[in-house]
């Protein structure tokens, strides 16, 4: 495990390989996430959804193999369990300024390579709280593009695109809002907040190309960054799909203006 800390506080862990069944699509991922004053902001293993780990990069559908977990969307079937999971293995890791860099393979459970991926994660100081910085790049390992996909874009209705950097908050009374909207699921907005029981708040940027915000406050509380939102997303080879996801965290509940004045240009 490695921690992230920011003015000497730890805010997160971050757990490189867990050990978990292969139907939880096991991952890297980040958890606890903290507040500076504590409070932690990130869900794993819910009861609900025991494949929702804290705050990861998780994908329904990578050329037919499922690295989100749980069971799979199939057209004019619904959801289903099948032998299709796959697993995120990290094979390296090196120390930057706020944080650290990995590769990772992205592999069948055959342990065949579907995907590399490259990230980088830093945590720093910002006005109202803490920044966390996610960045990735995912790359076809051959020379035959590879297709991202969601449970919408395999016929599922009411916007059901997710899949991408995704983050389940603890569970609590939550309101989504966006830059421009109060009903900011399935939008492109530059910026998408959640508060939570009133104790944190999250503020969510980095969508580009096609990507949609897909956020959940009823259900569970939860925020994906969407790749797939609408339609299947080629990766080609030698071209990287490249993200870099920021969450400003902050205790408390957070104003427009305040969020205005803490949210990064784009």
């Amino acid at each position: 495990m490695t921690a992230l800390s920011v003015a000497g506080k730890a805010v997160a862990t971050y757990v490189e390989a867990p050990s978990l069944d292969i139907r939880l699509a096991p991952r890297p991922y980040l958890h606890p996430v903290r507040t500076l004053d504590g409070v932690v902001v990130t869900d794993e293993l819910c009861d609900d959804h025991p494949w929702h780990l804290g705050a990861s990069v998780t994908m329904a559908d990578v050329d037919g193999y499922n690295f989100w977990g749980g069971r799979t969307f199939v057209r004019d079937r619904g959801y289903v369990w099948l032998d299709d999971h796959g697993r995120i293995v990290p094979v390296d890791s090196s120390s930057v300024e706020g944080g650290f860099t990995s590769g990772l393979n992205w592999c069948t459970a055959a342990g065949e390579v579907v995907l590399r991926e490259q990230r980088t994660v830093t945590a720093a100081a910002a006005p109202h709280g803490w920044r966390l910085s996610f960045a990735y790049a995912l790359s076809a390992p051959a020379d035959a593009e590879v297709t991202l996909g969601s449970p919408a874009t395999h016929g599922r209705p009411g916007q059901a695109g997710y899949g991408g950097f995704f983050w389940r908050a603890t569970p609590g009374p939550a309101k989504a809002f966006g830059a421009t909207t109060d009903a900011p699921h399935g939008t492109a907005d530059p910026w998408l907040a959640v508060t939570v029981a009133d104790r944190y708040t999250l503020v969510f940027q980095g969508l580009a190309g096609a990507d949609r915000w897909f956020v959940r406050t009823e259900e569970y509380v939860g925020v994906c960054a969407a790749l797939a939102f609408d339609d299947p997303l080629p990766i080609k080879p030698a071209d990287p799909l490249v993200r870099t996801i920021q969450v400003l965290v902050a205790d408390g509940v957070l104003t427009r203006s305040q969020i205005e004045d803490a949210v990064q240009p784009q």
